[in-house]
């Protein structure tokens, strides 16, 4: 199943491919400069000098291949921005926060939990899930709700092959993913009045779509704390809230899932919360969005039903009236 192309972008909007090479230019700098400071003050000091980003498998290249389900056509959004302007409201509600905030999130050990409507309950180790498939590189398109969008270069397989090695029981038709927290690590939660853990979900057919990823990864390393390390979704036609984020639970029901914004305001965010651009916030249109890290003039565009994926999904809402179930 290919992608379609979407529309060609022009040459002025391209931001240039230099401005990941000087961050990651910078990030050696660093890596360098810390290996000079534990040999200057010895290992016993190496937390003094090393940044908790760092420490917590930051810049760990994966090995990947590429995959014919990807969006080819547009220009990523760099690396800085992926990781700098960032949705996780475990480590505060400010877009620059949970890039300050996250280093303290333990990523290794880690394990994620499978339980309900599945044959047997069961435990994977984020190493085991690193290994159950090739990890592949997909660039997809990235909506916010709040009407900015990215590009991104993912790594992951897709969800369905994990699923199927839970085993779900056929009575099984949603799925629950569980975020991780820890009040002492995420200290951040007390400033929104949301509920934790973190909780998302999808109808069984959502999820066993072969777009729907199970991501370890960006620009071909293991994902940054502030980006949903160490393992999360993402569903490209959906709002990125619905790409949880830190998984540490999945679960497998017969009845759909109770999930955090659909709770927290269910006249702004629905349970399917597809990108839509014909069904408005209550607050704000959502008929355009701005691209970040595009220059001011070329940021706003229009945005694509479905985030440009109607052909891969729209038939798993036929029939449905997508204005009431938004």
């Amino acid at each position: 199943m290919l992608i379609g192309k979407p529309p060609d972008i022009p040459s002025s909007e391209i931001t240039l491919r230099a401005e990941y090479d000087r961050y990651m230019n910078r990030r050696r700098f660093l890596r360098t400069a810390a290996s000079t400071a534990v040999a200057a003050l010895g290992v016993e000091r190496l937390a003094e000098v090393v940044s908790p980003r760092i420490t917590a498998h930051a810049g760990t290249k994966l090995q990947t291949v590429k995959s014919p389900l990807t969006t080819t056509g547009e220009q990523l959004t760099s690396f800085e921005d992926i990781t700098h302007y960032n949705n996780f409201y475990e480590f505060g509600v400010e877009k620059d926060q949970p890039a300050k905030n996250a280093g303290g999130l333990p990523t290794r050990p880690w394990t994620v939990r499978i339980d309900g409507k599945v044959k047997q309950p069961k435990t994977f180790d984020i190493d085991t899930l690193l290994k159950l498939r090739p990890l592949e590189d997909r660039v997809y398109r990235h909506r916010c709700v709040e009407a900015w969008s990215m590009v991104i270069p993912w790594v992951g397989y897709s969800l369905s092959e994990f699923i199927n090695q839970c085993d779900p029981l056929p009575s099984a038709k949603y799925v629950q993913f569980l975020s991780y927290y820890d009040r002492h690590v995420e200290k951040w939660t007390g400033e929104s009045t949301i509920s934790w853990p973190y909780s998302e979900g999808l109808r069984m057919d959502e999820a066993m779509n072969p777009l729907t990823l199970l991501t370890f990864g960006l620009y071909g390393e293991v994902l940054p704390n502030q980006d949903g390390a160490p393992v999360r979704i993402v569903v490209p036609w959906k709002y990125g809230f619905k790409s949880a984020k830190s998984i540490v639970a999945v679960r497998f029901l017969d009845k759909q899932p109770p999930t955090t914004w659909n709770d927290q305001g269910p006249s702004e965010y629905g349970f399917y919360s597809n990108v839509n651009p014909s069904v408005d916030h209550p607050r704000w249109s959502q008929k355009t969005e701005r691209r970040i890290g595009q220059p001011f003039y070329a940021q706003r565009r229009t945005t694509l039903m479905f985030n440009g994926y109607g052909d891969q999904v729209a038939s798993m809402y036929n029939g449905m009236d997508l204005r009431r179930n938004f």
